[in-house]
């Protein structure tokens, strides 16, 4: 008989309330839910915190850095200048991390984690793994705590990425790369694993 009354009176409560709800045509008020972040929101922001994993061989990758948006504006040469160390990407210098030693031209590179920095060039770009991963933008970095530099040519006429990003390629049989893509350009960093 109590659960009988306080169901009825549940039942009440909820007719009372959906009717003071109504909106002026008669029907019911429902609130939108809030849309999701889109493309165009998210490149409205000046740079996310964006993170790449991978398993290349016997090794687990990690890649941590800022990731900013093309935004109409000019990259190679403006707002990146040619020829000056970058920390490729935003903020904070962008780390990567091994779990075991790999090799990077012939050079055996510790396990560890390093900081990612380039130096774009029109023509070329040095790509540098430095062993100070924790700066601010270039402004600490020093060229005697670099434990490699190579020199490749980046790929150009790429698709539009409005985002730089970072993958971690697996060419197979312990082989893979770090690639770069932002605006309509890539660069690669091969390595090989045990």
């Amino acid at each position: 008989m109590m659960n009988k009354l306080i169901y009825t009176l549940a039942l009440g409560l909820l007719i009372v309330s959906c009717q003071n709800k109504k909106g002026e045509n008669g029907g019911h008020e429902h609130h939108q839910p809030e849309k999701a972040p889109t493309e165009q929101s998210d490149n409205s922001k000046k740079s996310l915190p964006q993170e790449a994993h991978a398993e290349v061989g016997n090794t687990h990758i990690t890649i941590k850095y800022h990731s900013p948006a093309v935004r109409g504006r000019v990259i190679w040469g403006g707002l990146v200048p040619y020829d000056e160390g970058w920390v490729t990407g935003a903020h904070s210098a962008t780390s990567v991390e091994f779990s075991k030693a790999i090799k990077i031209a012939g050079t055996t590179i510790p396990k560890g984690k390093y900081a990612f920095f380039t130096i774009p060039g029109q023509e070329r770009w040095t790509l540098i793994l430095n062993k100070n991963w924790e700066q601010h933008l270039a402004d600490d970095y020093d060229q005697a705590e670099d434990v490699i530099r190579i020199e490749v040519t980046p790929e150009t006429g790429m698709p539009l990425a409005e985002r730089l990003t970072y993958t971690i390629e697996d060419k197979r049989e312990g082989s893979g790369a770090i690639r770069m893509s932002w605006e309509k350009l890539s660069v690669s960093l091969p390595f090989k694993t045990d």
